[in-house]
This record gives structure tokens, sequence and C-alpha cells, in this order.
């Protein structure tokens, strides 16, 4: 099913993380940089830099780093730093999207294209992939934080547009103008998220397997590895096993 191999998909990538932290230290970093810049350095007036906060806490990122990050928005040193949105074709006819943020953006173009073409993909141009998506908020929650018809009654309480749960977690869909109200409302009902997060959603998704599933994955992970990119997102759906055999 789509919904249990989305979870999954989150699932291999934030293991996969977790062992590579220093580097998602430095992404959650930037990203509550850029927050701070874009808006007050204020949590409580900034839903933005307090949903980055939030997710920088769910995984144990340190106060210090936290407060460091904020104070290079504060100091000027995020004044560089440019958000920038690439698009292009995976493996198996799967369509990604890649956010950057970098202070440099003609290396971030060269590298972003470099991975592409070196793991059976290219770069298309700017709108080529993310009408196949919508902007949404995803919150994820771990299997302890409810039953499947408890989180299902918050969600719908917050005003959730939909949930999906299988036996790793549940993942929370909402408005992308809602999202920071729903993470508000649920963190009153069932404790703080694991993580919150502004994504792109595929309207539908592609199912991979085989070769083409490993070439995928190689090309995903190449671009979580640079320094530059942020997020990657993708309209492809991997059953189960294929994932247990890929993480393996």
């Amino acid at each position: 099913m789509a919904g249990h191999s989305k979870f999954k998909n989150i699932q291999f990538r934030k293991d996969r993380q977790d062992k590579i932290r220093s580097k998602l230290f430095s992404k959650l970093s930037r990203d509550i940089t850029l927050a701070a810049k874009q808006g007050a350095p204020d949590p409580t007036a900034n839903a933005r830099l307090r949903l980055a906060i939030a997710n920088a806490k769910a995984e144990s990122m340190p106060k210090d780093n936290i407060d460091r990050a904020i104070k290079k928005a504060q100091g000027g040193e995020a004044d560089s730093l440019e958000e920038i949105r690439y698009e292009g074709f995976a493996p198996g006819g799967v369509g990604l999207i890649v956010e950057v943020l970098t202070d440099n953006r003609n290396r971030a173009a060269a590298n972003v294209r470099a991975i592409f073409g070196k793991n059976g993909g290219n770069l298309g141009e700017t709108g080529a992939v993310s009408f196949m998506f919508d902007r949404a908020g995803e919150i994820v929650y771990p299997r302890a934080a409810g039953s499947d018809e408890a989180v299902m009654e918050a969600a719908i309480e917050a005003g959730a547009e939909d949930v999906e749960s299988d036996a790793e977690g549940h993942v929370i869909y909402s408005a992308f103008e809602s999202l920071s109200a729903v993470a508000e409302a649920l963190e009153a009902t069932l404790g703080p998220a694991a993580s919150t997060n502004v994504i792109w959603k595929p309207k539908s998704e592609v199912p991979v397997a085989g070769a083409e599933a490993a070439q995928l994955m190689k090309l995903v992970d190449a671009l979580d590895d640079d320094d530059d990119v942020q997020n990657v997102f993708g309209n492809y759906a991997i059953d189960e096993a294929e994932m247990a055999r890929l993480s393996g």
C-alpha cells in the first residue's frame, strides 16, 4: 500500500540520517537560521522558527546549537543564504524535487546536476515535476503516540486533512497554510511530534522495484549527502520487502 511504503520511505531516510548526525544537525541549523532571518528571532512570534526548533529538538539537537543558529540570523551571517528548488527525473520514471539552501547558487546547481547525471537521472526545468505534487504539511508521530483511532480522532479535531498509519507510526497531513495550527493542536493532544515539515506530497505514486529501486535510492542518498541540499521529495512507492532489502 502506498501509505505503508510512504512511512517506510520516511523511516529509511531517517535511519540513514541518524548515521550522519553531524550533517543532519548542519541542515537543521540552517533551517533554523533561515526561519529566524525571515521572521522574528522569537519562536513564539515566528511559526516557521517554532517548527524548525521543534524538529531540531526531536533529533536531540543541543540547545546551544539551536541558540547559535538563531544568533547567526541576527548577526547577518544568513544574508547570503538562498533557497532554490530543482526538479528532475530519476530511474523508473520517478519525479524528484530537491530543495537547496546555499550561499553559492552556481556550486549548488553544478553539484545537483552532476549527482543526477551520475546516478541515472536527468535534471529538468522548473515546473517539469512539481505539477505532480501538492504543497502540504506533514506531521510524523511514532507508533507509541496512540492507536489508529485515537490519532485519527486527534487529527480530525486539529483540522488535519488525512492520516496514514501502519505498524511503525502515523503520518498526518494538513493544508500547507494550516500546518502550524494543526501541529500545535496535535501536540496538545498527542505530545511532541517526531517531525513537522512542509513537504511536496505526490498526487500519485510510481511503483519502483529491483535495480531501478536500488539506483533510485543511490541517487536520493547522493543528494542527501550534498551539504547544500535540505530536502528531497519523490513520487515513488517501494514495497516493504524491497525497502528492507535496500536498507539491509
